[in-house]
Parts: C-alpha cells; sequence; structure tokens
C-alpha cells in the first residue's frame, strides 16, 4: 500500500521543481525528500522523476501519479474532517429507542437540543417498550421499562449489563385514572383500584406491552381482572373515548398528557401500580458528545 505521505512528499517536488525547494517548503532535508521519491517509486513500482541537466524533471508516469496524489490528499482531508466531525458529535447519525409516553412527553424537547446543538446530526427515533427489542435494532440510547417492577433492581442492572451498555434507573412513576367529569369519582384526587373494579374499562395498549401488565398484575392481586369494555390502540384515543364517557382508563402518569376537555385525573393509590423508567447507554458512546448529551437531556426530563 502506498503511503500518503510519501504523495504528499512527492507532489511537493513536483509542484516546485526540485528537491532543495520541496525540501524547504516541507521543512524537510533534501536527503529526507529524496527517500521518500526512492521509497514511492519502489512502491509503485514507477519512474517518477529523471535528470535534467543539473536538476530533475518528472515523467509521465510522475505527472499522472502526482496529479493523482492530489485527489488522493484532498479526500483523506475530507475524511479526517469528517472523523473530527464525528468525534465532536457535529455529524453522523445518532440511533434513540423510547417507549410511546416517553417519546410524546420528552421526546420533541430532546430533539429540538439536539438539533440545536449538532445542527448535522442525523437522528434515527425508533418506539419501543422492552429493553433490546428486536425492531429496535442497534440503539446508542435508549429509554425502556424495566420488566421486573418488584424488588430492588432491574435485573440487567443486578447481574451487570452483559450487552456493553451502562444502565440506570430514571425514576419510578406512578399510575393514574383517568374518568369522566361528571363521573362520581371525579372529584377525588386518588383512588384504589379496587374501586375501579365495577367499571367499564377502556384497554389503551394494543401492543400489550410491561405497563399495560403491571396494571393486570396489580388488579390480578385484588382478585379481579379490569372488565375492558373497548380497546383503544393508543393512550390519546382511551383518553378520548373517556371524554365521551364511555368508560374509563388506567395509565401510567406520564402518558396523561394533554388531557382532553371532559375528564379528571385520580392518583392510583396501590404501591403495585408502579412502573420503572430506565436508560441504557451504549458503552462505547458514552464520551460521544452527542450521546453525553441526550443522556443528560434525558436525565433531566425525568427529574
Amino acid at each position: 500500500m502506498v503511503d500518503p505521505h510519501r504523495l504528499r512528499v512527492f507532489r511537493a517536488v513536483v509542484q516546485t521543481g526540485s528537491i532543495n525547494r520541496a525540501a524547504s517548503r516541507l521543512g524537510y532535508t533534501p536527503s529526507a525528500v529524496s527517500q521518500h521519491v526512492s521509497a514511492l517509486q519502489r512502491e509503485t513500482g514507477l519512474t517518477l522523476i529523471e535528470k535534467r541537466g543539473r536538476g530533475i524533471v518528472p515523467t509521465a508516469s510522475g505527472i499522472a501519479v502526482a496529479d493523482r496524489a492530489s485527489r488522493v490528499l484532498e479526500q483523506l482531508a475530507d475524511f479526517d474532517a469528517m472523523a473530527d466531525d464525528l468525534r465532536s458529535g457535529r455529524s453522523g447519525t445518532l440511533h434513540v429507542g423510547s417507549f410511546m409516553s416517553a417519546n410524546r412527553a420528552w421526546m420533541p424537547s430532546v430533539v429540538a437540543a439536539l438539533v440545536e446543538q449538532f445542527p448535522t446530526l442525523r437522528l434515527e427515533l425508533s418506539l419501543a417498550e422492552l429493553r433490546g427489542s428486536q425492531s429496535t435494532g442497534d440503539l446508542d440510547v435508549e429509554l425502556y421499562i424495566a420488566e421486573a417492577v418488584r424488588g430492588d433492581r432491574d435485573p440487567a442492572v443486578a447481574e451487570g449489563d452483559t450487552d456493553g451498555y451502562d444502565i440506570e434507573e430514571l425514576r419510578t412513576e406512578g399510575y393514574v385514572a383517568v374518568v369522566p367529569s361528571r363521573h362520581p369519582l371525579a372529584h377525588r384526587s386518588s383512588v384504589a383500584l379496587s374501586e375501579l373494579a365495577g367499571e367499564a374499562w377502556i384497554d389503551n395498549d394494543h401492543a400489550r406491552g410491561p405497563c399495560r401488565e403491571i396494571v393486570l398484575t396489580a388488579c390480578r392481586e385484588l382478585g379481579f381482572a379490569p372488565p375492558f369494555r373497548i380497546q383503544a390502540p393508543d393512550y390519546t384515543s382511551a383518553l378520548d373515548y373517556v371524554a365521551q364517557a364511555v368508560g374509563i382508563t388506567v395509565l401510567p402518569r406520564l402518558g396523561a398528557l394533554a388531557l382532553p376537555d371532559g375528564v379528571a385525573m385520580l392518583a392510583i393509590e396501590d404501591a403495585a401500580a408502579r412502573r420503572r423508567i430506565m436508560l441504557r447507554v451504549k458503552r462505547s458512546m458514552r464520551t460521544h458528545p452527542a450521546v453525553a448529551r441526550t443522556a443528560e437531556l434525558l436525565r433531566a426530563a425525568a427529574a
């Protein structure tokens, strides 16, 4: 493989027309320049210069090599600039995964801050409720709901993450019940799940993810299963149905964003109705400026 540094030296020789002048431009000794040119001729198997009188001139091959060297060196300079941009977080692609309610409540402000600070950075955002979902691919930063709600720690944290990620818990979040504003419970600030056993429930998680399972498990331990009347595809739709007084819905507090008119929100009192929001950052990328800034913004949003 040809040494790019020797291409740079040879180009200077052709441009200046002299070993001595090339050495003066580059800050080398004439002997060092001659050695680089000789080494380049050996690497290429070409005669690049020939003597003429007391000086030297490039051969036809030498002129062609010098011309191509200029283009190669320009491309290397572009590559160096790109690598510098990637190191500084100014360009490249950042892959971020989050779950539905965090994507709606937190990600818009996080993305706005990232776009302002890293204007040439490309952001690829994906949705997934569980850690490491196959649909999310290889993520640099991911928000997810811990699969284990009971106990002190998420298994991935307790056992040490084996997938090359650093994991931390951002916050533990409670659930709320959203009821029609004329519902008998609407004046209350909180309610126990057992008080909702006889209500018409509106399902709000078409994906049947961990957030829904937390509610079902808490209800099952109280001896009832939510009597779902309507299966809505997402939180927003479920809230709209509540506003029409066709039932009540239970969802994480973060999902009850921008409530429609005609509803009231009550905190769920049961300790079992809690979800743990986790952040994981790819260990090999944790010092990357854009990745570090994303993690910082998500911690601030969760706080």
